[in-house]
């Protein structure tokens, strides 16, 4: 009998866990490295066109005004497109981790086409953000399509799928396909499961082989930088990382503090002021610092390589600093679509720029420059971020660090201990936050107790009340055991659920029809 219930419970496993985690990460991972890989192309044929558009400007600058009068007519389609779809509003990964943490709903289709072509427009303009934001949260739509098409029976796999799909999507963006893996367990969940980890490692893995077509066939890089060997830190120079990591750490947190007094300025005492005035501006702002340089506008990929020349002077320095962290953090706050993390990384590396020109004018080795902007870059991530482990592992798979682990684990360590400090948020979770109070303005929540049975064939049998991605805001108050089984706990505390369990659970919600189909899709339906 011991041996038909193991048996059991691995056949259980294998058709109920690993062959549709296989099956949606094949098809979430491919689809979403297609979509990926045409986007890359596209974006990079925009942002060329853009810096000739620049170029042009600077040669011709008496067509700035007629650019600025079409830039006003075009505020005012965006505006009316963000009040039809609120959600491709602002940085692709702060709406994705809302949607993963089930804190955000959305439409998948109208959010991908939303997401792919006002990005590109972004792109157009010079707005600097970036392209690895909406890879993910095109990545989270094509997961939840994957889930609608092709599977409406099992909805509860919705989430899950969703985060393999955003996986991929950082994953293909950036080359980093561990980095994209970790992105599911530090910035999405900040968990780790058997699940979890199956879906996203599933996604990424056929993802990045789809990528090893895709890309040569569109003629994109696969990688997000391309950095040669770097020197290695001795010892007794160990003491850079440190002072790195708290420059930078000490940046990050001025960084959110500045974020959050735009978020008041914009939408608190310029809250009567429309919509789309606001986005003009920030339009209008990026074109006239884009004619002075452009290093002050786009994505920040080309300004990053620059850096690495070492060819910017300090005060230019401090000047791009302070006007692309001005326009990045504006057009999130005013919901242009774009992404925050190749921006936020560009700063990072403005940052150590600065400290490195100042060390090696004090004496200090002038071959250490590239490390030092590499470590300011990992050291954004970690602090700025708040992810230090994805820093650690990004630092290694895109930025060369093979050399360097022990320093990078020194900057990662203390820039993310000094946001700790001042009890700073990551800039994604206050991003997301206040796209969750817009979106929920108005509305009214309701806490409500109910009782469920887990009904034969549901997806939760077989699974831990842990590992299961339950409404959010919804806890399991208690587990009443079928009478037909034992009450057994593992040793981590979880319990397995099994056909007739009785859950007492509590949860709040805007939406109480929404939330009973999660619930239901989850323990099966309920017999009235």
């Amino acid at each position: 009998m011991k041996l038909k219930a193991k048996l059991n419970e691995y056949k259980n496993f294998i058709i109920n866990l690993i062959v549709p985690a296989v099956v949606f990460g094949f098809v979430t991972g491919t689809l979403t490295s297609l979509v990926v890989a045409i986007y890359k192309l596209v974006a990079g044929y925009i942002i060329d066109f853009s810096a000739t558009g620049y170029a042009f400007l600077r040669e011709k600058p008496y067509m700035l005004i007629p650019v600025l009068l079409v830039l006003f007519g075009i505020s005012f389609l965006f505006g009316y497109i963000y009040k039809r779809v609120p959600n491709i509003k602002g940085g692709g990964i702060p709406t994705s981790v809302g949607i993963l943490r089930g804190l955000i709903t959305f439409k998948w289709l109208r959010t991908l086409i939303g997401v792919f072509f006002m990005s590109l427009f972004t792109f157009l303009v010079g707005v600097p953000l970036g392209n690895e934001g909406p890879s993910v949260q095109m990545g989270t739509s094509i997961g939840r399509g994957s889930v609608y098409l092709f599977a409406k029976k099992h909805k509860a796999w919705d989430r899950y799928t969703m985060t393999g799909g955003a996986c991929a999507g950082f994953s293909v963006a950036t080359g980093a396909p561990i980095s994209g893996i970790m992105f599911a367990i530090e910035e999405a969940h900040q968990r780790i499961s058997p699940t979890i980890m199956i879906v996203a490692s599933s996604s990424v893995l056929f993802a990045n082989i789809a990528s090893e077509i895709f890309c040569p066939l569109f003629n994109v890089s696969k990688s997000l930088f391309d950095i040669g060997a770097l020197p290695r830190l001795e010892i007794g120079q160990l003491w850079l990382p440190l002072i790195i990591g708290i420059i930078v750490g000490i940046f990050g947190v001025l960084i959110l503090k500045y974020y959050k007094y735009l978020n008041k300025l914009f939408n608190g005492v310029l809250v009567k002021v429309p919509h789309q005035y606001k986005i003009f501006s920030i339009l209008a702002i990026t074109v006239i610092m884009g004619m002075i340089s452009l290093s002050n506008v786009s994505t920040g990929h080309e300004l990053i390589h620059t850096l690495f020349s070492g060819q910017i002077a300090i005060p230019m320095l401090i000047l791009i600093l302070l006007v692309r962290s001005t326009l990045t953090l504006a057009a999130n706050t005013n919901g242009i679509t774009g992404g925050m993390f190749l921006p936020s990384l560009a700063l990072g590396t403005i940052v150590s720029s600065i400290v490195g020109k100042i060390c090696i004018t004090l004496g200090l080795n002038e071959g250490l420059y590239q490390i030092i902007l590499v470590l300011g870059i990992v050291a954004c991530l970690s602090g700025l971020m708040k992810s230090p482990l994805t820093a650690i592992v990004f630092a290694i798979e895109a930025l060369s660090c093979y050399e360097n682990i022990i320093s990078v684990i020194i900057v990662s360590l203390f820039s993310y201990l000094v946001t700790e400090l001042f009890g700073a948020k990551s800039i994604n979770d206050s991003a997301m936050e206040t796209r969750i109070e817009e979106l929920n303005e108005g509305k009214e929540a309701k806490t409500i107790k109910a009782r469920v049975t887990v009904m034969p064939g549901a997806f939760a049998v077989g699974k831990q009340i842990r590992d299961i991605f339950w409404p959010a805001n919804l806890f399991v108050l208690s587990v009443t055991k079928a009478k037909t089984h034992s009450s057994e706990v593992d040793e981590h505390g979880g319990k397995d659920l099994k056909v007739g369990d009785e859950l007492e659970i509590q949860y709040t919600t805007f939406n109480d029809t929404l939330t009973k189909k999660e619930i239901e899709a989850i323990v099966g339906k309920q017999i009235a």
